[in-house]
């Protein structure tokens, strides 16, 4: 076995939350229910539909969103503040300039406000012509399931104070080119968020395929290899010496993987999405931010971008019927147990090894606001995930050697944990492990 210089003799592990600790034990598989049947109602959702009247289209639609928010902030005391960026849109999907609105509510954090966890779905819905605005196009699954699931995690996790600002995002635009997506991306980089994480939850309400195959135990989280904004100095750098496997929304996913439970196990999907298809977190991957997708274990494709329609006996169309709103609960309690411990972690470092042409590895990484402890990890380069524990916990200087341990061998990590005992997302000691944009990481080095 290695010597390793030990920094603490006690290992601080977070254990399971009990279930009055536990926010994601008050998630209500009849509220999410109702939300999709309300959602159902607008008729379309139509990103291109009417945006005055009241009662169907997309116009309806997010301003019962917003309704439904600032409920959930009166319930709380004023704990959410409602925002609602738009722009003029034009493009391939959009042949005519149309409003663009996101509904957003953000509940902001007691300690590091600017310290951003996002949860985000789109509210707008399609047909099988994506240019069709008048048909109706139910949405229930795509994406009312994942609409309906930002919801009930605001109503459930605005009852709690976190050091963290939680935004949570109704985004438009989806299915004409991700427009909301990279709406609010731009709106997080206006305002000079630091985004730790993006949980993008699209189609999360269906267990059962088309060809009759269900799986209601996973759910598939997605996420970057090599990360989208990398220069060609630090795309250079992970060709040298590791980095392709160990992007901040990689170790994210890792993240959530640990959290989940036998009834509803993560899937890891290691590509930023499914084959020839994208969703509302890349633009958030442009930019450098970590951001992964929920989607469901299996996709039916009869009931998912279809007019409404029985051919040969085969029913289409995106209607609640074909749901599993049980499974819908149990990705949304996923969600919420992710978005509770990331904001009530600090940041995770930016760390660096060093270990060419010695005996040892030396670990360094900055000074993070929140941060009581941190965590060293270790993991065989051929090795998919982290282990279970710390090779080395409770360190509180901002570097550790690791004794007769050659790090050709390994990839190693760092951790920031609280006062409390809880630790977030591992960062990878690899060039672009950080969780920061590339070129922010860059301005700080200069």
């Amino acid at each position: 076995m290695h010597k390793r210089l030990l920094l603490a003799a006690t290992l601080v592990l977070a254990a399971p939350l009990a279930a009055a600790d536990d926010p994601s034990a008050t998630v209500s598989q009849a509220r999410l229910t109702a939300d999709i049947q309300r959602l159902v109602a607008f008729g379309t959702r139509h990103t291109l539909s009417v945006q005055d009247d009241p009662d169907r289209g997309i116009g309806a639609a997010r301003r019962w969103g917003e309704a439904e928010f600032r409920k959930t902030g009166k319930a709380c005391g004023g704990c959410l503040t409602i925002a609602l960026p738009e722009r003029m849109v034009q493009g391939s999907r959009v042949p005519t300039p149309t409003r663009l609105v996101d509904v957003v509510a953000i509940q902001l954090g007691t300690e590091r406000p600017n310290e951003v966890v996002i949860v985000q779905a789109h509210i707008d819905s399609r047909v099988t012509d994506v240019m069709n605005a008048t048909a109706d196009a139910p949405g229930a699954n795509d994406d009312g399931s994942g609409t309906a699931l930002v919801l009930e995690s605001a109503r459930v996790l605005s009852q709690r104070k976190y050091p963290v600002t939680i935004v949570y995002a109704l985004l438009s635009g989806e299915e004409q080119g991700l427009l909301g997506g990279q709406l609010l991306a731009d709106y997080a980089q206006e305002h000079g968020w630091q985004v730790k994480a993006v949980l993008n939850n699209d189609i999360v309400g269906n267990s059962c395929s088309s060809d009759g195959f269900c799986d209601a135990a996973h759910v598939r989280v997605f996420s970057e290899g090599p990360r989208a904004d990398l220069d060609d100095k630090t795309r250079a750098a992970q060709r040298r010496d590791g980095g392709e496997n160990d992007s901040p929304s990689r170790n994210l996913s890792r993240f959530v993987a640990d959290l989940d439970d036998p009834a509803l196990e993560v899937r890891q999907i290691w590509r930023a999405d499914r084959m020839g298809r994208g969703g509302d977190h890349l633009p958030y991957l442009d930019k450098g931010y970590p951001a992964i997708r929920f989607s469901v274990a299996v996709e039916n494709y009869d009931r998912q971008h279809q007019d409404l329609r029985t051919e040969n006996g085969v029913v289409y169309g995106d209607t609640i019927d074909a749901m599993d709103l049980r499974y819908l609960a149990r990705v949304t309690a996923l969600n919420v147990r992710m978005i509770d411990r990331l904001a009530r972690t600090p940041m995770p470092p930016v760390p660096a090894a060093q270990a060419a042409v010695q005996t040892f590895t030396t670990i360094r990484w900055n000074e993070v606001p929140g941060a009581a402890n941190y965590s060293i990890w270790q993991r065989r380069t051929d090795e998919a995930n982290w282990g279970h524990a710390p090779v080395i916990a409770n360190v509180v200087a901002t570097s550790a050697k690791l004794e007769g341990v050659r790090g050709d061998d390994w990839v190693f990590g760092v951790s920031s944990c609280s006062a409390d005992g809880l630790c977030g997302p591992i960062a990878s000691a690899v060039p672009g492990g950080g969780f920061i944009p590339l070129a922010q990481q860059q301005g700080d080095k200069n």
